[in-house]
């Protein structure tokens, strides 16, 4: 089978309410929340598939929209599976595929493929399309349904100028088997390279080392307000627990404490995060630099994860400062000479990740299969 390519395909305009059965969502203001429950809740968010609580069936069905006890409406307020969940108001025009039952607030509108059945790759394919025709609405000009209904969407179309289903799906397929078939050849290469690396772990006796004799730069960031940061491409790290300590990309040259190759060791706001830092950045001063001379990528990720119990000890009333980073131990594999043994951390941390691998082949091997090869 030849390539498909958008570009040789014809496209065709279509009213959105021509394809979809777009319904309004339910709730105003949210039941009270289930610690058990199992029916996701889709709200406006960009995060987890639009989906922020759980609940049970008897809590929706206790419910109404604006938090009264009633059931008058009660077939409102749950939606089938197999749909398209759009983010109408806040994350406009976030758009989620819905396999399962679900409900939802009034900041979603569902929309049910016409006169097709929706499977998880025309829902790919559709997404975009559906992301462009909604562009336009923003917070202040909420993608509501009255609006969506009023919309248009332009769809791939066959020789009777009607939507061309079919491609759309085999478009995806054909994606996403590529896509398999480029991440296959990335691991199956990184399977080699590690198992050549990784003979055998012999047991290792454990020593307690002073900060100062793994790390030989132990160094504060500098301090850089929010009001003199300029945009550019270098991260600025600091005491964030999340995206690997990246709080944002600066353009700053000047006055500032540079490092690469390193470990970010939070010393205030969120104390003891700690993330291995491959590429140049600009450190704030609310993180200490940790640079060992003896240690690789490897040996960097071992040792993140035991810097990282500094946070059981510290707190944001009790920060690390200078002194007392350089009077912490740590306890780490030590080798023959009772040094700390960086080949061993390095060699540990492989063995993690060619188990990994492993586990992922093995996976996508499966994928490939399936329905799609």
């Amino acid at each position: 089978m030849s390539k498909l390519k958008l570009t040789d395909v014809e496209w065709g305009e279509f009213n959105l309410i021509d394809i979809f059965d777009i319904k309004d969502g339910y709730y105003n203001k949210k039941p009270p929340l289930d610690k058990d429950g199992t029916i996701p809740f889709l709200g406006a968010t960009q995060n987890n598939n639009g989906v922020t609580a759980f609940y049970r069936k008897e809590t929706i069905e206790k419910w109404d929209k604006v938090g009264n006890l009633s059931s008058k409406d009660i077939h409102l307020r749950f939606f089938p599976g197999n749909c398209l969940a759009v983010t109408n108001n806040g994350s406009v025009g976030h758009i989620y595929y819905q396999l399962q039952m679900f409900t939802c607030s009034h900041d979603i509108t569902p929309l049910y493929l016409k006169n097709y059945m929706l499977t998880k790759e025309l829902a790919h394919f559709l997404i975009p399309l559906l992301q462009k025709s909604g562009e336009s609405f923003e917070y202040g000009k909420k993608w509501r349904p009255k609006r969506m209904r009023k919309s248009k969407l332009m769809l791939p179309i066959n020789s009777q100028g009607k939507p061309n289903w079919q491609l759309m799906e085999d478009y995806i397929k054909q994606e996403q088997k590529q896509q398999a078939q480029r991440i296959i050849d990335y691991y199956e290469h990184k399977l080699v390279e590690l198992a050549g690396d990784v003979v055998g772990l012999d047991k290792v006796e454990w020593k307690s080392f002073h900060f100062t004799e793994v790390f030989q730069g132990i160094q504060r960031g500098k301090r850089l307000t929010k009001a003199n940061q300029t945009d550019g491409p270098t991260p600025y790290i600091s005491s964030t627990s999340e995206n690997n300590g990246v709080d944002a990309f600066i353009g700053n040259e000047t006055g500032v404490r540079k490092f690469e190759d390193v470990l970010t060791l939070a010393n205030s706001g969120s104390i003891g995060s700690t993330f291995y830092q491959q590429f140049e950045f600009v450190a704030s001063d609310h993180v200490t630099a940790l640079k060992s001379e003896n240690a690789d990528k490897y040996a960097y990720l071992f040792l993140s994860t035991v810097v990282k119990r500094l946070e059981e000890k510290y707190s944001f009333n009790r920060e690390i400062n200078d002194t007392r980073i350089k009077r912490e131990k740590i306890i780490l594999p030590a080798d023959k000479q009772g040094n700390p043994d960086f080949q061993y951390m390095s060699d540990f941390v492989k063995k993690l990740e060619l188990d990994k691998v492993q586990e992922v082949l093995e996976y996508i091997y499966i994928y490939q299969n399936d329905d799609h090869s």
